[in-house]
C-alpha cells in the first residue's frame, strides 16, 4: 500500500513530486511540515496535498502584495501601448478635472439641492507617513466650514469617527466613520456651538465590537516586529498601515494579518491606499453610507438633489458607483496618476479639492441668492 503522507515516484508515468527545502519553524507559515527523513539523493519530501495548500496560501499572499504595490485604486491599464503623457491626456479626456468644467457643474446643478460627500484623508488632508498627523490645513477647514454652512455635508472616511472629529473639528456636519459604520449626524434641536450636539444616527456593526477589538490587541502583538508597520483601531474596523513598511517585508506583513484572519471567519481583508483594512462581513460600506445619509435627509428618492462625492481611495468606489448606478451625482476622484475609477471627475491633490470647495461655495450661494 502506497504511503498517503508521502510522494513518491509514480513508475507508471515517470512523474514525482521531490522538493527541496530547508526547513525552519516559522510564523509565517502555516503549512510547513514536521521534519522528515532525508531521500538519498539529500532531498526532503512532502505529500502533493500539502505542496498544493502551501502553493495556494503562497500565491494568495503573492497576490496581495501585487495589489499592495498598485495602491488603490487600481492604475488604469491603457488598451494600447502608450507613452506615460498619452496615458495621462487619454484618462483626462474621460475624467477632466472638475476645475476646468466648473462652470458645466454649476450650470448642471441649478434648481438642485447640493450635498457634499468628503472622504478626509488624500482628499481634505495631505497622505502622511504617520496616519496620526493627517492634519487638514486652516484653508480647507474653513472651505469645509463654509460650504457646510449652505449645504448638508458629510465626512465618509475609513477613520474612527470621534478620530475624525478631532481632525476636522466642526459642529454641524455628518461624520460617517469606520467606512460608514458608525454615522453620526446633527440633531434637528441641537445648538451648533454645544460640544454634545450629535445623536447617534447608525451603527449598523455594533455586535463586532469585542470582536475587533480582540483581534486589534492580536495584530498589535504579531506585527511589532515589522519596522514601519502601524495598527490603527477604527472602533468597527481595523487599518494596517504599511506605507513605512519595505516592500520586501509585505509579504510578510500581509501573512501574520491574514493568519489572524483565519480564526475570526466574522472578519474579511480589503485595501485601501497603503492600508490592509479589516472590516466585518456584512454588507455595509461608503456606497450605503452615502445611501443611507441621503434617505436620513430625505433625498432617497428626490430628482432634485445633487450628491457630490470627493475622495482618492478604493473603498470611495463604492459610493462611486452608487452615483453612476443612480444615474444622479459627481464622483470626484483625487488623483494624481490615471486610476480605474467610477468618478466622472477628477482633481490632482488636496489642495484643488479646498478650491472646488470654495468655488463651490461662492457660485452656489451667489445664485441662490
Amino acid at each position: 500500500m502506497r504511503n498517503q503522507n508521502v510522494v513518491v515516484p509514480d513508475a507508471s508515468k515517470g512523474i514525482g513530486i521531490t522538493i527541496a527545502m530547508a526547513l525552519s519553524k516559522s510564523l509565517l507559515s502555516p503549512f510547513v511540515p514536521k521534519l522528515l527523513p532525508a531521500a538519498p539523493d539529500g532531498c526532503f519530501t512532502i505529500s502533493r496535498k500539502m505542496f498544493s495548500k502551501k502553493t495556494e496560501t503562497e500565491g494568495k499572499t503573492h497576490s496581495w502584495v501585487d495589489s499592495m504595490r498598485d495602491s488603490s485604486p487600481t492604475r488604469a491599464k491603457p488598451t494600447t501601448s502608450l507613452s506615460e503623457t498619452e496615458e495621462k491626456n487619454t484618462w483626462i479626456v474621460n475624467h477632466p478635472s472638475a476645475l476646468n468644467m466648473f462652470e458645466q457643474i454649476v450650470n448642471g446643478s441649478k434648481g438642485k439641492q447640493i450635498v457634499m460627500f468628503l472622504d478626509y484623508d488624500g482628499t481634505l488632508s495631505p497622505i502622511v507617513e504617520d496616519p496620526d498627523r493627517a492634519f487638514m490645513t486652516n484653508e480647507m477647514r474653513e472651505a469645509v466650514r463654509d460650504v457646510g454652512r449652505y449645504f448638508p455635508t458629510a465626512i465618509v472616511t475609513g477613520r474612527c469617527r470621534d478620530k475624525v472629529y478631532s481632525f476636522v473639528r466642526l459642529a454641524g456636519l455628518y461624520y460617517a466613520g469606520s467606512h460608514g459604520m458608525d454615522i453620526k449626524g446633527p440633531s434637528k434641536n441641537s445648538c451648533r456651538n454645544k460640544k454634545d450636539y450629535q445623536d447617534v444616527l447608525f451603527q449598523p456593526a455594533s455586535e463586532f465590537l469585542r470582536m475587533i477589538d480582540e483581534v486589534y490587541n492580536v495584530l498589535l502583538e504579531r506585527t511589532k516586529c515589522i519596522p514601519g508597520a502601524k495598527v490603527e483601531d477604527n472602533k468597527f474596523c481595523i487599518s494596517v498601515h504599511f506605507r513605512c513598511v519595505e516592500e520586501k517585508m509585505w509579504a510578510t506583513l500581509v501573512e501574520r494579518v491574514r493568519l489572524v484572519l483565519n480564526g475570526y471567519p466574522k472578519l474579511r481583508l480589503t485595501q485601501g491606499r497603503k492600508v490592509l483594512e479589516i472590516r466585518p462581513t456584512i454588507k455595509w460600506d461608503k456606497g450605503k453610507a452615502l445611501e443611507f445619509l441621503l434617505e436620513s435627509l430625505g433625498y432617497a428618492n428626490s430628482t432634485d438633489v445633487l450628491p457630490v462625492y470627493i475622495g482618492d481611495d478604493r473603498t470611495d468606489e463604492d459610493a462611486f458607483k452608487v452615483l453612476r448606478s443612480r444615474g444622479q451625482g459627481l464622483g470626484i476622484l483625487v488623483s494624481k496618476v490615471p486610476k480605474e475609477t467610477n468618478a466622472s471627475y477628477s482633481l490632482q491633490e488636496p489642495t484643488e479639492a479646498s478650491t472646488l470647495i470654495l468655488l463651490a461655495k461662492g457660485f452656489l450661494f451667489s445664485f441662490r441668492c
